[in-house]
C-alpha cells in the first residue's frame, strides 16, 4: 500500500504530488521567535496617585469633587534581569504609565472641567527563558565604525507586555497625603507630551484612582525551528485603485444598518453564548 504523506512522521519528507493538496509540501527551516513562558494576569490597582503638571493641579486645588472619564497606557518600561542561583529564571519589571481623564467640580452644580494627569505603577513577574550562551553578531556590524549595539555582551530572551485597555473604576479627592508615596522618576519625553514636570508633594487636594487592568507577559527566544510549508504565500486579491473623490470613496461604504437598529437584549444575550433568564 502506498503511503499518504498526510499520515507521514519524519518532518524531513517532501511531497510532489498535487492530488494531495492538504498535505504540506516541505520542511523548511524558520527563524522565528518561540514562546518559552507566559503568564496573564487580572490586576485592580486601587489608590494610584495621579500627578499633574502646575496647570492641572491649580485646577485640582479648586475642585470639590472628581469623576474618572478614562484611562489609557501611555507606555510600558520593562527590564530583564536574571534571577540568582535559578538558572533560565528571569525576573520581568514592568513599569506602567497610565494618563487618566479625570472631570472636575469646581462647585456643586457647576459643569465639570476635563483634567488630564499621570499615574505610574510597577510590577514584576518571574518567567522562564531558558538559557542562552552564545553572541549574536549579524551583517550590520560595519568594520570601519563598530558598533556595539548590534553585538549584545548578554544573550537575553526577549520581554513581551500585552496590556488590554485599562478601566477606569473611580477616584477620590483628599487633602490628606497618602501613606508610603515614593518619589517616582517621570521619564522627560513624557513630561513634554503634558507640557511642564509634574509636581509630587504639592500643597493642596491630591487624586486617588482605582483602575482594573488585563495583562500578559511573555519571554521569546529567537530559535530556529523546522515546520511543515504548505506553498509561498501568493496574493489572491487583487488591489483596488483608490480615487482622490471623496464622494465615490464614500458611495463603496455600507449603509450602517445596526447603527440605526441597536440589538436587542435577547439578541446580545444569545450572541455572548448565555441563556435567557
Amino acid at each position: 500500500m502506498a503511503e499518504n504523506f498526510c499520515q507521514e512522521t519524519s518532518p524531513t519528507a517532501l511531497i510532489h504530488s498535487d492530488s494531495n493538496s492538504g498535505c504540506f509540501k516541505e520542511a523548511v527551516c524558520i527563524d522565528a521567535y518561540r514562546v518559552y513562558d507566559s503568564c496573564a494576569d487580572k490586576d485592580c490597582l486601587e489608590n494610584l496617585r495621579v500627578y499633574f503638571t502646575e496647570a492641572g493641579q491649580h485646577i485640582i486645588d479648586q475642585a470639590c469633587n472628581v469623576r474618572i472619564k478614562d484611562a489609557s497606557v501611555i507606555t510600558v518600561y520593562v527590564d530583564l534581569d536574571p534571577v540568582p542561583f535559578n538558572k533560565g529564571f528571569y525576573s520581568v519589571d514592568m513599569t506602567f504609565f497610565f494618563e487618566v481623564n479625570l472631570d472636575v467640580f469646581l462647585s456643586p452644580a457647576a459643569c465639570p472641567v476635563s483634567v488630564c494627569g499621570l499615574s505610574v505603577y510597577s510590577k514584576k513577574v518571574i518567567l522562564f527563558g531558558s538559557e542562552g550562551k552564545v553572541k549574536i553578531f549579524n551583517s550590520g556590524t560595519c568594520y570601519d565604525e563598530p558598533d556595539l549595539s548590534v553585538s549584545p555582551l548578554k544573550n537575553l530572551p526577549k520581554a513581551t507586555v500585552q496590556v488590554a485597555e485599562p478601566i477606569g473604576l473611580s477616584a477620590k479627592l483628599t487633602c490628606e497625603k497618602g501613606p508610603c508615596e515614593p518619589t517616582c522618576h517621570i521619564p522627560d519625553c513624557i513630561c513634554k507630551k503634558y507640557g511642564g514636570e509634574f509636581l509630587f508633594d504639592p500643597n493642596g487636594n491630591r487624586v486617588y484612582v482605582t483602575i482594573g487592568i488585563f495583562t500578559i507577559v511573555q519571554l521569546e527566544r529567537n530559535v530556529q525551528m523546522l515546520v511543515p510549508a504548505y506553498d509561498f504565500c501568493i496574493p489572491e486579491k487583487e488591489c483596488i485603485t483608490t480615487s482622490d473623490n471623496p464622494c465615490e470613496l464614500f458611495n463603496r461604504l455600507e449603509f450602517p444598518t445596526d447603527e440605526f437598529f441597536p440589538p436587542k437584549s435577547a439578541e446580545n444575550t444569545n450572541e455572548s453564548g448565555g441563556c435567557c433568564c
